[in-house]
């Protein structure tokens, strides 16, 4: 029985080893076949409105973005990894990060503005506090009289 992580095996790049090219994936996803589940996210409601946390670990703050679009809050996150395969402590054998980038957006609605959504980042969690989306306002009904 081999010993697995995430119910893969810890050997699956090892033991094609010298047959393939080591590092030949680098292109794969941000984190590989579990990028999908890295930016995990957790969305609270509140008397006045949401906060949402989002799970970015290994990221700092420059390297995460936000925008707010027609409705859409969407947070991307890229990051790159150094590429003559050294670190300071010599040659990198075995590598399982990789560069890339992730996306993800959430409908807030189309009244929130930019001012409205409050951004923190810490200890690789980044936490946006935003309104509920207050329905607009109908213009009141007036009458209007028929003359004659």
């Amino acid at each position: 029985m081999l010993p697995s992580i995430f119910g893969e095996s810890l050997f699956d790049d090892w033991m094609g080893f010298p047959f393939r090219e080591f590092g030949s994936d680098v292109n794969r996803k941000l984190y590989g076949k579990h990028a999908a589940r890295v930016m995990k996210t957790d969305l609270r409601e509140h008397d006045d409105g949401y906060e949402l946390k989002v799970d970015l670990p290994g990221f700092k703050k420059e390297q995460i973005e936000l925008q707010l679009q027609n409705g859409y809050l969407t947070i991307s996150a890229a990051k790159g990894l150094e590429e003559d395969g050294k670190d300071k402590n010599g040659r990198i054998v075995h590598q399982e990060r990789f560069e890339g980038s992730m996306t993800r957006s959430f409908y807030i609605g189309e009244n929130i503005k930019e001012e409205d959504v409050k951004a923190r980042f810490e200890d690789g969690v980044l936490t946006l506090d935003f309104p509920k989306e207050r329905p607009v306002a109908l213009p009141e009904r007036k009458t209007i009289q028929i003359q004659g």
